[in-house]
């Protein structure tokens, strides 16, 4: 009751759905002390392609399928030797990632949480990775800074996503790539795709991963339930339950019935192209 009344709201109002989603994830930066919790993305599981499937050193075997999820949106673009920003990074999982895997020379990772950036710098202290907590409606960051810009499963806590898509062919170089995934009730589809091509970057690919995502819930499910269990305050049990989408919850069961679909892009900003 207390999710879909809390849908409801958001979906009325854009400013509380942002408010709301920064709080709740500074609260959770605070009272989630958990060392081994790195990402916060649904993951991903290859169905057809299981030849594409990375090769993991065992001590990431644990977060395969939220790997997978970065892996399957940036296998098509070279990332090698390349300034790259991930927008929405929560807890670093994926910045460490495509650095000790993809081998990008640079790479940036913005988040609202200040108490999460510092968590992440304690974390990950490789040279040529940097945590930065911002807005992602208002990056702070120079024109034409990035090669490639990730955004995982992060904007649909946004305000403005008008906004927050002209930050992103700002900040990127002409000719250089966003790399998108994330989910919408399927009536807001069309919306998100009419923002794109607003923004004047050009959809390059585009992939229905939904199924792949429900398999990487309901494959990992019991896994995160033990973790949450072990791991998590009990008076946020059930939270983050919700918020992982395991069986039962509500967004698992708008994937089941199509309610909601999971989306993933390749976005291109035109070779000289200015901004805005």
């Amino acid at each position: 009751m207390f999710f879909a009344v809390y849908s409801r709201l958001i979906n009325f109002s854009p400013r509380f759905k942002k408010l709301s989603k920064y709080f709740f994830y500074k609260y959770l930066a605070h009272s989630a002390q958990m060392n081994n919790w790195k990402f916060m993305n649904y993951g991903y599981v290859f169905i057809k392609d299981l030849q594409e499937a990375p090769q993991l050193d065992p001590s990431d075997e644990p977060h395969r399928y939220s790997i997978q999820l970065y892996h399957h949106l940036i296998r098509a673009v070279s990332l090698d030797g390349h300034r790259i920003l991930d927008i929405g990074c929560g807890r670093g999982g994926g910045l460490d990632y495509l650095k000790r895997y993809l081998k990008a020379k640079n790479v940036v990772g913005l988040d609202a949480s200040e108490m999460a950036m510092n968590r992440c710098r304690k974390a990950y202290q490789a040279q040529g990775l940097v945590f930065i907590a911002g807005d992602a409606e208002a990056l702070p960051f120079s024109d034409q800074r990035f090669h490639a810009v990730i955004n995982v499963e992060s904007s649909h806590c946004y305000a403005d996503m008008n906004k927050f898509l002209l930050g992103v062919k700002r900040v990127l170089h002409p000719g250089g790539y966003f790399l998108f995934a994330d989910f919408r009730d399927k009536q807001h589809v069309h919306l998100l795709e009419e923002q794109m091509e607003r923004s004047g970057m050009i959809i390059i690919k585009k992939f229905d991963i939904t199924d792949n995502v429900i398999t990487a819930l309901e494959t990992s499910h019991n896994q995160k339930v033990a973790f949450i269990q072990k791991e998590a305050p009990k008076y946020l049990v059930r939270f983050f339950k919700e918020f992982a989408g395991c069986r039962g919850t509500r967004i698992y069961n708008r994937f089941k019935t199509g309610k909601s679909i999971y989306l993933s892009y390749i976005l291109q900003k035109p070779e000289g192209a200015l901004f805005p």
